[in-house]
């Protein structure tokens, strides 16, 4: 990558594929393993990729990120050209959906295909009068916790577990999944967990201008996919997402909450090969 930006990656399948590349939410393990293997059995060069300040991409100072959600879409841009001359499938999941929308508004030319998992149409902060925010219940459980010892990496799983409980997740596979995002961070520093374990590092960006008004204007086959029970970004998200883009799918995974778990792999993957 160009301006001293790293990207950590993990391959699936044939590189001469067609690119599917999976942008993190924010760490490339928010996309299941299971789900890789399905895109890349059904023909295609699976890529998932960490966001910067996360997993093996570039970690500078995930407090004050002296970067924007443009750049970010233009490093999933950046990327996706460096892997295949051709139009990609872009997929962003959680926050990383919110990085593929712009990516895609922004870079037309190196994208073919958008999925948007769990994510919504506007920034982290105040949500538009018209979208389902947070659930409150669910977050006065989610962040009256006290903070683990991020030096722990059971605390820190411990707390993964408890966290995807409340949230309607599998706390077992959450769990799991939290230790490898640990092993796989460079560092123990209070900063780098929250970027890497719950993407503290969003907050903090700047996520101007708008992008929600301009929708309208994507003009690639979308899937829209979003569990029923997702309660940090309600359904109606999703729906608004599938309503303001042209011709958008939106599958309803009408079992699961935040996370995409792998009973979900086989019908998410056949709707995205669809696209």
């Amino acid at each position: 990558m160009t301006e001293n930006v790293t990207l950590g990656v993990e391959h699936f399948g044939d590189p001469a594929a067609p690119l599917v590349l999976l942008a993190g939410g924010p760490t490339m393990l928010s996309w299941p393993d299971a789900l890789c293997r399905a895109l890349a059995a059904g023909g295609r060069h699976v890529v998932r990729y960490d966001l910067r300040d996360c997993g093996a991409s570039t970690t500078v100072d995930p407090e004050a990120p002296a970067y924007t959600l443009r750049d970010l879409a233009a490093d999933a841009a950046r990327l996706a050209r460096d892997l295949d001359p051709r139009p990609a499938h872009l997929a962003g999941i959680g926050v990383g959906g919110m990085v593929a929308q712009v990516a895609a508004l922004d870079h037309p030319g190196a994208f073919a295909a958008l999925t948007l998992a769990g994510t919504r149409p506007v920034a982290p902060g105040p949500v538009d009068a018209d979208l389902p925010d947070h659930d409150g219940e669910t977050m006065g459980l989610l962040f009256s916790r006290p903070m683990p010892d991020w030096s722990d990496r059971d605390a820190v799983a411990r707390f993964a577990a408890v966290g995807a409980a409340i949230l309607g997740d599998d706390p077992d596979a959450a769990r799991a999944n939290a230790e490898r995002v640990f092993d796989r961070t460079p560092g123990t520093e209070p900063a780098v967990q929250l970027a890497n374990q719950l993407g503290t590092v969003f907050a903090k960006l700047d996520c101007t201008p708008r992008w929600r008004e301009r929708l309208p204007d994507l003009a690639v086959p979308t899937l829209v996919v979003h569990g029923r029970n997702n309660r940090f970004f309600p359904v109606g998200n999703g729906e608004a997402l599938a309503r303001e883009i042209p011709d958008a799918r939106l599958l309803v995974l009408e079992h699961a909450a935040t996370a995409l778990p792998d009973s979900t792999v086989e019908e998410v993957a056949a709707a995205m090969l669809a696209r």
